[in-house]
């Protein structure tokens, strides 16, 4: 049985996402873990989402649909300034391939894809084809790649694979640069990836900072 991963959109308070963020990483993270999850990670915003919403994931090992729920309760238990809380089970593809949380910061993107099921074997090569030169050449590290239930804003069609990627640059600049290749390696790269677009009915990405790190707090005002 596959791990099951949750990703789950809170909505805080106005000017609040910092006090939840924080209760989210003491208390209700040690209740979580309690009853057998893992708090894999909490991002803020930092371009394309609201100010005061936060992007989390939790992990149950060979967890199952029930534990979607749970983890959500858990989560928000006893936090007055959590408004709303949407989530959304998840099985790894590609990655990851063990709980492993990140733990580094940096300009984490969150890309969603709605693809028809009849293009996602060849979506899936193209990731594993382009990762190992889209890590080398810019420094960046792809966290992982999921399949969802379903999406935040999608069309939810039938016969349609819905995932969410998970991407880590050290900074924004490094996204632009990622962008725009350098040489033909980059080039080849950037085709592969961009073939993924032509092959997807929808996405969209918007980009977060991790209040989870351990190497150092992000302390830039974005929003």
């Amino acid at each position: 049985m596959a791990d099951l991963y949750t990703h789950h959109r809170v909505m805080c308070a106005p000017r609040r996402w910092q006090a939840v963020a924080d209760a989210f990483k003491t208390g209700n993270a040690d209740r979580l873990a309690a009853e057998g999850g893992v708090l894999y990670g909490v991002w803020r915003s930092q371009i394309g989402t609201p100010r005061d919403e936060l992007n989390v994931i939790t992990a149950w090992p060979t967890g199952t649909a029930t534990d979607t729920a749970k983890a959500t309760a858990l989560l928000s238990e006893g936090v007055a300034d959590v408004r709303s809380v949407e989530s959304v089970s998840m099985t790894p593809t590609l990655r990851p391939e063990r709980i492993d949380p990140p733990q580094r910061q940096g300009n984490f993107a969150f890309r969603w894809f709605e693809t028809p099921t009849k293009h996602w074997p060849e979506f899936l090569d193209l990731c594993a084809g382009a990762w190992p030169g889209f890590e080398s050449s810019y420094d960046s590290q792809v966290i992982g790649l999921w399949q969802t239930d379903n999406l935040p804003g999608g069309g939810h069609q039938d016969d349609t694979v819905r995932s969410l990627l998970l991407t880590r640059r050290p900074d924004l600049a490094m996204w632009e640069r990622s962008k725009i290749p350098a040489n033909p390696e980059e080039e080849e790269v950037r085709r592969k990836l961009s073939r993924r677009y032509d092959l997807c009915e929808w996405t969209m990405v918007y980009t977060t900072t991790l209040l989870t790190a351990k190497d150092r707090e992000d302390t830039a005002r974005w929003t």
